[in-house]
């Protein structure tokens, strides 16, 4: 049986994943499919496909263009939540901070350079026109936990992670969360090692169509909002009004939104170049 390494967020958007794995849908078709969390998220996730540890990212869009720009060896094969990521923007609960104007030119804690939660310190603050030379400062803390000590600590100021992830943090009054800021793109895609798409396209079409089997209905499945919320620790009106807000897609990120990702990455000075649609993406 072929063994096949993939990984992503423990969060709510990839319990699909976990539903296929626990009904062994893959190795009945003959593939040993390993699921590995990346508690640090996309930058993790881009190491981790450039040593070989994992053959399958599903992963933040815009982390993944920027790190095939600068030579990760994947390409993008699929969207896999086309609705945008909302980032909550938190900061400790006995923060002096009460909006974003306060948060202006302050340190934001992220989890590595290149990762969403970097990336996404860019977009807020460009939406808020600051200065991205003077306005953004960064302390890299990992992950989430690293987070909570960083800004209960002093050593950060703020934080952005995906909003409803951080809901139980906001609710027992770890963090105060001061506003929102959606990524303007679909947040989540499919990327995979270019040597594992030559050398394994067949597998790889195998994964791809029982995972999509699964997102097409993952909304149908019974009770789905009480698994989330026990599983994942939320409350079941969060995940109801996460579950409204959220559509997986089954297809290839068309050219146009590759474009503006681009685009917006580079007025942002996040990459030297821009780079062709076939440099980024594989049609399987």
């Amino acid at each position: 049986m072929k063994k096949v390494n993939i990984g992503g967020v423990p969060e709510h958007f990839n319990l699909a994943w976990y539903l296929t794995l626990k009904n062994g849908e893959y190795k009945d078709a003959g593939i040993n499919l390993r699921w590995h969390d990346y508690y640090g998220g996309t930058g993790a996730m881009c190491k981790a496909l450039r040593s070989g540890e994992i053959d399958i990212a599903v992963i933040l869009t815009e982390g993944i263009i920027k790190d095939i720009i600068a030579g990760n060896p994947s390409k993008i094969i699929q969207t896999f939540v086309k609705t945008p990521l909302i980032w909550g923007i938190h900061v400790a609960t006995n923060s002096k901070f009460e909006s974003l104007e306060d948060i202006r030119g302050t340190r934001a804690a992220i989890s590595r350079y290149g990762s969403g939660s970097h990336l996404m310190a860019y977009i807020n603050a460009k939406n808020n026109n600051w200065d991205l030379n003077k306005d953004l400062k960064f302390e890299v803390i990992k992950n989430l936990d690293g987070a909570v000590k960083g800004l209960n600590d002093g050593v950060a100021d703020y934080f952005m992670w995906e909003k409803f992830t951080t809901k139980p943090l906001v609710d027992n009054g770890t963090f105060r969360r001061i506003g929102n800021c959606p990524s303007p793109w679909p947040c989540f895609v499919i990327a995979v090692r270019n040597e594992f798409i030559e050398n394994q396209k067949e597998d790889l079409k195998t994964i791809l169509d029982i995972i999509n089997i699964t997102t097409t209905d993952f909304k149908s499945i019974p009770s789905i909002d009480k698994t989330i919320a026990n599983r994942y620790d939320q409350k079941l009106e969060d995940v109801q009004e996460w579950l409204s807000l959220t559509e997986w897609s089954q297809e290839v990120i068309d050219e146009k939104t590759i474009e503006n990702v681009q685009d917006e990455l580079l007025k942002l000075d996040i990459i030297p170049k821009k780079m062709e649609y076939s440099e980024l993406i594989t049609i399987i």
